[in-house]
């Protein structure tokens, strides 16, 4: 709060990790500037990658993110084989579409459970909650350990896979680890509607705003590895018109990029993807969904915790599908591609939203140049807006506490993830 000219700075230890701030400006019960100050320094990444071989890039942005390194190998991945003319077989889109559920399970259990629960029951971190609550956050650890162990049966570990290689795997296991795997997730599929119905029975604000959701759109599945970009709009292009469409852009507070869409800023993630992607359910997950009493499409980021739910049922459901009769392993190892100077394009579903990815190769099969937009960044300027209206709706009059957890609260809604996002290091407040 600000008194005779002065603001008051509100340290803050939050539950996302990177660093910035926020700083508002407040006229009456008006915000007349909101800015969520990123300061972590440019990664590079995309420069990183320059000169290099096609075959070090998935192992490389696999380290741009802990928690989603197969969303960067993936969409790494399918860039480099649009590039190099080659299509996936239908057992190797099973091995990967098995591996994307893993991800999906423990990176939304631990949102939901870690981040997002303690704010909804009013708790300081998930340690004060599990003295309260100790069977949510039992839930929430065993379900992420069950992701983290598709990710390492596949994958060779939970964190930063190895196996995932252009044109197929570099290996893959057998029945001895498959079979257990497939009686785990199948046990997990009671716990995991259970979950569907808990999250939509907790007390969430009822806000609606206006904005564009933007998901992949299949036309058999709901989307993970494939398909066409698609927006509430009534956009629909190919990956390969993606920075036709999507603008990115510099702000002066801010280190990390923003994007834009026909001017505004947009959603993706799992809310947009449920929006989008609703009738590509399977039936007991669609069911669990319609049980919820919620109506879908749905414009109350609050309710992203449902939709993280919902995707861990279908990501399980999935799971136990593809291992209830795996596809043989020889057609999914990788074979030699060949090189050419070419330009690829790719974009998968991300636990946090699309993840696009496009390089251009010269004969040898190096990178010339390199373009990455992650979610959290396509994501950025919607938080912004959304923390600005929420804070409106919530009282300008509140104290500054009050205010600084709310718009935590709002943002964690998006799962901003790590160095594409913030960590509150202060909250500055503005007032006249």
């Amino acid at each position: 709060m600000t008194k005779r000219g002065r603001s008051i700075r509100v340290p803050v230890l939050a539950r996302v990790e990177g660093e910035g701030a926020l700083e508002i400006d407040i006229a009456g019960n008006r915000i007349t500037r909101l800015d969520l100050r990123i300061y972590e320094p440019p990664r590079l990444f995309e420069k990183f990658l320059e000169g290099r071989s096609y075959l070090e890039v998935p192992d490389m942005v696999a380290r741009i993110c802990g928690i989603c390194p197969v969303a960067y190998q993936m969409s790494a991945v399918a860039a480099i084989e649009d590039a190099f003319g080659f299509t996936p077989g239908p057992e190797l889109r099973a091995w990967r579409r098995l591996l994307y559920c893993g991800e999906w399970i423990e990176s939304h259990a631990l949102h939901i459970h870690l981040l997002a629960a303690p704010d909804v029951l009013g708790f300081e971190s998930v340690l004060d909650m599990a003295q309260a609550w100790p069977e949510v956050v039992e839930r929430g650890l065993r379900l992420q350990a069950l992701g983290n162990r598709i990710l390492a049966v596949l994958g060779g570990r939970s964190v930063h896979p190895v196996s995932v290689r252009p044109g197929g795997f570099s290996r893959l296991p057998g029945p001895e680890a498959l079979d257990p795997l497939q009686e785990a997730c199948r046990a997990a599929l009671e716990t995991a509607r259970d979950l569907v119905a808990w999250t939509a029975s907790l007390d969430l604000p009822r806000e609606t705003q206006d904005f564009p959701c933007v998901a992949l759109r299949h036309p058999h599945e709901y989307p993970m590895n494939e398909g066409r970009i698609a927006a509430t709009t009534g956009l629909e292009i190919p990956v390969s018109e993606f920075e036709a469409h999507f603008e990115e852009y510099q702000v002066p507070h801010s280190t990390a990029l923003h994007s834009r869409l026909a001017g505004r800023s947009y959603l993706v993630g799992p809310l947009a993807r449920l929006n989008l992607n609703r009738d590509r359910l399977p039936p007991p997950v669609a069911e669990a969904l319609a049980a919820t009493g919620i109506a879908f499409p749905s414009h109350n980021s609050h309710f992203s915790i449902v939709a993280r739910a919902v995707e861990i049922f279908l990501a399980l459901s999935e799971a136990v599908r593809i291992l209830d009769d795996p596809p043989p392993a020889a057609p999914a190892l990788a074979r030699p591609l060949q090189p050419r100077a070419a330009e690829g394009f790719g974009c998968t579903e991300a636990p946090r939203g699309i993840l696009y990815h496009r390089y251009r190769f010269d004969a040898d099969g190096r990178v010339q140049a390199a373009r990455i937009t992650p979610p959290t960044s396509q994501n950025q300027a919607r938080m912004e807006e959304d923390a600005r209206l929420a804070l409106e709706r919530f009282g300008l009059d509140r104290p500054d506490e009050e205010l600084r957890r709310y718009a935590e609260r709002v943002i964690r809604n998006y799962d901003p993830c790590i160095s594409c996002a913030t960590h509150f290091l202060r909250l500055k407040v503005n007032r006249r």
